[in-house]
């Protein structure tokens, strides 16, 4: 009987630290939670992406595609039945079938070109997102562009630059404009997921991606099909959860702040493949890596400093 007190105290403990977490969190500057959201999601695409490596080359890729989505709908499924389905019904349909149809355009010139082009080629080109999604928050959403922004921006990307430039072969021909094609493709989606965010929560977006996707991959994964293993299915279904969380902190990060503020924090994304695969496959990073690796973080630490200092 004191066993059972004594835990429930513990658990009672952890709550209140956890709501006085919270609440400490929810006082910090918005720019800065939303820069944190995006720097969790950008880790998790990152473990996705490993997985998902390891998937398409077991399976065809536009099936791997078909399959990370249809998990992250499936393991979704019980919070939006606990939740109901009305909970989960969209005010703009179309605008996330819009959104869905945009994503999966975007993932399809990614797949048709990425057996075509070296993986230091596709790291330069889908670090030019952040540019285009920066630009449009300009044009579509009149967001302010501050200096700190385009600076740590332009710092961020000259660190990649200093990474892959080296291993750039320049051998991609064709499909090398079509992995760059991509890259205004998916800008448009997460631009697309900022003007649903004014109206839709994060839950109600991630749920409707995973529809909307599932359904339009499902043609293109049927030309090559082969049913998984079920070892693959273990891996699709961890994919699925990892993309499923890593989109909620996106969209998370999208409704708190500006979407042009967190766009910085997108050039982390290359240190965490660095460590990954350093701690994963024993890939020891090079002096370029390295070198490049510390200014992406000093301009990100320094704009999340300097976004920290404005008001919410």
């Amino acid at each position: 009987m004191a066993s059972g007190r004594t835990s429930s105290s513990k658990n009672n403990l952890l709550l209140r630290h956890a709501h006085v977490a919270r609440w400490r969190a929810g006082r910090w500057p918005a720019t800065l939670r939303a820069l944190l959201w995006s720097a969790a999601a950008g880790l998790l695409f990152v473990v996705l992406n490993t997985l998902m490596r390891k998937l398409s080359l077991q399976l065809d890729p536009f099936e791997t595609q078909f399959l990370r989505y249809l998990t992250g709908l499936l393991v979704m499924l019980p919070l939006v039945f606990s939740a109901g389905l009305a909970a989960y019904r969209p005010r703009n349909v179309g605008g996330q079938f819009t959104r869905g149809a945009v994503h999966t355009l975007g993932l399809c010139l990614w797949f048709i070109a990425i057996p075509h082009i070296t993986l230091a080629d596709t790291t330069a080109i889908g670090f030019t997102t952040p540019i285009f999604i920066m630009f449009g928050a300009v044009l579509l959403f009149r967001e302010p562009m501050r200096w700190e922004r385009w600076a740590a921006a332009g710092i961020g990307f000259a660190g990649v630059l200093i990474v892959v430039a080296p291993q750039l072969t320049g051998q991609g021909g064709v499909y090398t404009l079509v992995m760059l094609a991509s890259a205004p493709v998916f800008a448009a989606s997460f631009l697309i997921t900022k003007a649903l965010t004014r109206y839709e929560r994060a839950e109600v977006i991630v749920v409707w991606q995973s529809i909307t996707v599932t359904l339009f991959s499902l043609p293109l994964a049927l030309l090559n099909w082969r049913m998984p293993t079920l070892g693959e299915w273990g891996i699709a279904l961890v994919c699925g959860l990892l993309g499923s969380v890593a989109h909620y902190c996106l969209t998370r990060s999208y409704a708190t702040a500006d979407i042009s503020a967190s766009q910085s924090v997108k050039f982390l994304d290359l240190v965490w493949a660095t460590l990954l695969g350093w701690l994963a496959f024993g890939d020891q990073p090079n002096r370029y890596t390295l070198v490049g690796g510390v200014i992406i973080a000093a301009s990100t630490v320094w704009i999340a400093r300097r976004e920290a200092r404005r008001p919410g």
